[in-house]
């Protein structure tokens, strides 16, 4: 319905009802957090070459809608100040995932910080990563930002992780998840968030389990599982 990491994305998201979105953010070659996904520029926009190599002005000029429907034609790739500017004026909250390119995780986690801090309490944002690098370092300048553990499949360790991070969630693959883990996390008091359930049967599944969050790609999921299809 709308490209990823797109601020037609938000609107989207919004304009479906949804009270809360993810995105990912990484940074461009001088420094500035942006929303994408891949450290390379050709699935997502009408550029090559990595995001880290190329200077933001240059990466505000690409189309990063074509590539899903020529509506979206020269829907641009969004600093991440303007998306959350987007997200305060829709009323979505927002997990953010601090997804750094390979060598940035310090910088990226350090900028991600800085520029939610710029928002004050205008927000309710969670910072979610791989890198725990990047949550620490993101935690230096912003301590009272809540942090999320990202992980694919959780580590036999994993509920030590979350608290030596200082993080407030855990997010895992959905399909990796096991009854054990959530009587783990409901005694510990940890949220378990999954990602991306685009299947209603397993997402009432989920939601029954007890599972805190559920981030999908498709839009039309609660209404999907309201109208009893599951």
């Amino acid at each position: 319905m709308a490209p990823e990491n797109t601020l037609a994305g938000l609107r989207a998201a919004a304009e479906h009802g949804f009270r809360a979105v993810e995105f990912d953010v990484m940074l461009s070659a001088d420094g500035v957090p942006v929303l994408i996904h891949d450290e390379t520029l050709e699935r997502t926009t009408n550029g090559a070459g990595r995001v880290s190599d190329t200077p933001f002005d240059n990466l505000r000029r690409l189309d990063a809608g074509s590539w899903l429907d020529a509506r979206f034609a020269g829907e641009p790739v969004p600093a991440f100040d303007k998306a959350l500017d987007a997200c305060r004026v829709l009323g979505l909250a927002a997990n953010v995932e601090i997804k750094p390119a390979q060598g940035y995780e310090s910088e990226t986690g350090r900028e991600v910080a800085r520029v939610a801090l710029g928002h004050g309490g205008e927000l309710d944002l969670v910072l979610s990563s791989f890198s725990l690098t990047a949550l620490r370092e993101a935690q230096k300048l912003a301590p009272d930002l809540p942090r999320g553990v990202l992980f694919r499949d959780l580590p036999v360790d994993w509920l030590g992780i979350v608290r030596r991070a200082n993080a407030v969630s855990v997010h895992c693959e959905w399909s990796s998840l096991r009854e054990t883990a959530l009587e783990a996390a409901r005694a510990a008091g940890v949220p378990i968030v999954v990602y991306t359930c685009n299947d209603p049967l397993e997402a009432r599944r989920l939601l029954d389990a007890g599972v805190s969050g559920l981030i999908t790609d498709r839009l039309d999921l609660p209404a999907a599982i309201s109208a009893g299809d599951v």
